[in-house]
């Protein structure tokens, strides 16, 4: 595989996601060899002037083996906390030791899903990675896991690594795994199955491929995970990798023609639409009709008689899916009706909702400057 857009010359900024099957051993301690080969990886490519931020997971399975706790850590909520508060000391250390030692300067961010989800705190973050991305800084980004709970977490770092890409500005993504790619099947069961070396748009045929299992058991992060952090980076401009790092030295060796599925990038949206593409957290979806469907994918806006149905709990401002005919997310916007007016008026052309509301209406369901196609 050509990885040119990984290149020094043509991707400037670059995020490299490690796995906790690759970065910590079967005894839970950190596979400190093989981490100093990514590391001169790093710094060959950081004094060629590309710049990296490196999403690393690994503090729950580090944290869990020093306080002996079952299931790697992951038993309860409770015991993935407390591993990951004891774990994150220990994995910041290595980073911040090897990349030292390779005179290169790291620093820590911590995230939640809601510093990403929340618009004012992804820019405060997007500001701080760009920030130390220019001073020559290695960011070293996990989820914030000892304060995390179902509700408020990404649950894999594939795609909290494509969110701190669209977040650092970066063009480039490698998902270092357990796995070298996407295949027609899973190479674990099926003997046919075929690696795919690259993939333009993600639709129904790339995503019954993916298989949700994480091949390790000791991560978070399966195929369909990956395959949505594709999904986010190629939104935001971003050609993104899935690369096994089963390999010393994995990013040179890819680099140099190794296996790996590129997604490649799409043409950008705007900063705050591609923002809005990457979100996670969706409070309700609308249906659409297919003509509503075709008006869509040609720049209009959403109106409420090409809806068919609603459901959630969103209110005016939130973010919602908008499924076609045949079920399948067609767009994501910020909906201009709280879902009770919204439900009223599904189907109705727009003369008749002042009499149905009862007040002055807004003309769109979701207007075209706040929705973005997916």
């Amino acid at each position: 595989m050509k990885a040119g857009p990984f290149s020094p010359a043509t991707c400037p900024r670059l995020v490299i996601k490690i796995g906790s099957s690759l970065l910590v051993d079967a005894g839970g301690e950190i596979r400190r060899e093989w981490l100093a080969g990514v590391v001169a990886d790093v710094a060959a490519a950081h004094a060629a002037g590309q710049r990296i931020a490196i999403v690393s997971s690994g503090a729950i399975a580090l944290g869990a083996r020093r306080l002996g706790l079952a299931k790697g850590g992951r038993a309860s909520l409770e015991d993935a906390q407390a591993a990951a508060a004891t774990g994150q000391i220990a994995l910041s250390h290595a980073w911040a030791a090897l990349l030292g030692g390779e005179g290169l300067t790291a620093a820590q961010m911590l995230v939640t899903l809601d510093d990403l989800e929340d618009r004012r705190r992804y820019l405060n973050a997007s500001a701080t990675l760009d920030r130390l991305l220019s001073l020559g800084v290695v960011p070293v980004i996990n989820e914030n896991d000892s304060v995390a709970t179902a509700e408020i977490r990404f649950g894999d770092n594939d795609r909290l690594a494509a969110r701190i890409a669209q977040a650092a500005g970066a063009q480039g993504v490698i998902l270092f795994s357990d796995v070298d790619g996407l295949y027609t099947a899973n190479p674990g069961t099926d003997p046919t199955a075929e690696l795919v070396p690259v993939v333009g748009r993600i639709d129904a045929t790339v995503r019954a491929m993916a298989d949700a299992g994480s091949a390790s058991g000791m991560g978070s992060g399966g195929m369909a995970s990956k395959l949505e952090a594709a999904r986010i980076a190629q939104g935001s401009g971003a050609t993104l990798a899935i690369v096994s790092g089963k390999v010393d030295r994995p990013l040179s060796a890819f680099l140099a023609g190794g296996r790996g599925t590129l997604f490649t990038a799409e043409r950008g949206a705007s900063a705050r639409k591609a923002w809005l593409a990457g979100r996670l957290t969706i409070r309700g979806r609308i249906h659409v009709d297919a003509g509503a469907a075709q008006a869509l994918e040609r720049g209009r806006s959403l109106l409420p008689a090409g809806a068919t149905g609603v459901d959630g709990r969103f209110a005016r401002g939130d973010v919602v899916d908008i499924l076609g005919p045949d079920e399948q997310r067609l767009a994501r916007g910020l909906v201009e009706y709280d879902v009770d007016d919204a439900a009223r008026i599904v189907g109705r052309r727009s003369d008749a909702l002042a009499a149905i509301l009862g007040y002055a209406p807004r003309a769109v369901l979701v207007h075209r400057d706040h929705l973005v196609m997916l």
